[in-house]
């Protein structure tokens, strides 16, 4: 049995990683790597959060409050936890686990070196893939994710309930 790799892209908001969520939740596979989620306060957007899915660690991916880091937007990108848990979670699962989940390949996360490695990694030897990826990214990693996985979905928000559908199958026939 072979591996699949499934690359999900989409506009912002669509719903991408609640459809990485909700493959988490229902595939019977080993599953790690990482996720992101907004950080909001009062109702506002003013960061984004970095959380291994193997662990539960969580760290700060890009915050508006940051001093250091490369400067994305209004955001800063905190390359330490972006590296030590997200890049560190990708790496541990190619290891570990039935399903690698990189959740997302976008212009923050391709700041960091050790990201990008981890995922072309990921690419390579993962035993099953599943990446979101920035639809409009001209970054040579999120080039390769769009054109060289097995399946390329395009998320909207009048198909993302189908399209978990279609991943749960995919990931979990016995023929992939």
């Amino acid at each position: 049995m072979s591996g699949v790799r499934i690359a999900v892209t989409g506009h912002p908001g669509v719903g991408k990683t609640t459809l990485v969520q909700r493959v988490l939740e229902q595939v019977p596979l080993k599953c790690g790597g990482m996720i992101t989620h907004e950080i909001r306060k009062v109702g506002r957007r003013v960061g984004f959060a970095v959380i291994d899915v193997a662990t539960g660690q969580e760290g700060v991916l890009a915050h508006i409050h940051l001093s250091e880091g490369p400067r994305l937007g209004r955001y800063r990108v905190n390359l330490k936890d972006l590296e030590e848990i997200g890049a560190a979670a990708i790496e541990g699962a190619i290891e570990e686990c039935e399903l690698v989940v990189v959740d997302e390949v976008g212009p923050m996360e391709l700041k960091s070196p050790r990201f990008i490695a981890a995922v072309e990694r990921a690419l390579a030897e993962a035993k099953n893939l599943l990446v979101t990826v920035h639809r409009a990214s001209n970054h040579h990693l999120a080039y390769r994710i769009r054109h060289e996985c097995d399946q390329l979905i395009r998320l909207t928000k009048s198909n993302r309930n189908e399209k978990i559908e279609e991943v749960i199958r995919l990931l979990t026939s016995p023929d992939k």
